[in-house]
């Protein structure tokens, strides 16, 4: 009976649940000061990081490969990549403070010079971790609030093996939540209000690292399952509605022990081939 109250209640939010994909004002800003590498029409350099972008040329295919396989279906689109060779470039188009890579309004991911310098051993990973959100993004929008941001982060962060949290460890994230320092899964993201790190009072790099766990918990638990509930997502379907779907049960019941010591090796089992569009 809840379960069937649960859905009468959510489905008008599927109906509204469509995002463009231009979902913001600063999409329709032109991405000026990039030039394409000749070799390679998919990265987009500022003068002068030429090299920088011939690093990330490299790594693109087996980036996107891992990606398309983690959500088991190829890009909409092929992914254009923007190389910032100062930082000048990057503040230009990148708000947010501290980063060293974005995806901003709508789906164009920029990287930072500092994965050309001090934090090149991070250009790899957090290549995959950011193109996780243009996967998805092409889809539903950039940053669709029916999806919560720790499934978001946490996808991203399992996709990419840890890239965006390598500075919080599994244990640092599950003595966390011990101590009462964990992700509500009960709170609901709105258009004006999404729950990030601080709504919990959790430092950003154990906030990613929780969620890692928990959707890596989903995908061990039940690889098909998980698999169902990716594709629903991409699919634009309600997130609520599709987890209870799926599970039986919302993400506080199933998720209720995704951060005890003792569920395991959550980033067993890697993901399945992608299928075709």
């Amino acid at each position: 009976m809840m379960r069937v109250l649960l859905m009468a209640l959510l489905a008008p939010l599927a109906l509204s649940g469509c995002a463009l994909t231009v979902s913001h004002p600063r999409a329709l800003h032109a991405m000026q000061g990039f030039a394409p590498l000749p070799e390679d029409g998919r990265v987009w350099v500022e003068p002068g990081a030429e090299d920088y972008g011939r690093r990330v040329s490299r790594m693109l295919d087996a980036a996107i490969a891992r990606v398309e396989a983690a959500h088991y279906l190829r890009f909409a689109q092929a992914p254009r990549i923007h190389v910032c060779g100062s930082e000048a470039c990057f503040r230009r188009h990148v708000f947010t403070p501290r980063l060293s890579a974005a995806v901003i309004p709508d789906n164009r991911l920029i990287l930072s010079p500092n994965l050309d310098g001090r934090e090149s051993w991070r250009l790899e990973n957090l290549l995959v971790h950011e193109l996780a959100h243009v996967h998805l993004g092409q889809r539903v929008g950039h940053y669709h609030y029916n999806i919560p941001v720790w499934f978001h982060e946490g996808w991203a962060v399992l996709t990419a093996d840890g890239g965006g949290a390598e500075f919080a460890s599994d244990e640092q994230a599950i003595e966390a939540a011990r101590t009462g320092k964990r992700i509500s899964l009960a709170a609901r993201d709105v258009p004006d209000k999404r729950h990030r790190a601080g709504a919990f009072g959790l430092d950003i790099h154990v906030f990613y690292r929780q969620s890692m766990l928990m959707v890596a918990h989903l995908r061990q638990m039940d690889p098909a399952a998980f698999r169902k509930l990716a594709l629903a997502l991409q699919d634009n379907q309600d997130f609520e509605i599709a987890f209870w779907n799926i599970y039986g049960a919302g993400p506080e019941r199933i998720l209720a022990d995704a951060l005890s010591p003792q569920s395991g090796d959550n980033r067993a089992a890697a993901p399945a081939q992608p299928e075709k569009p």
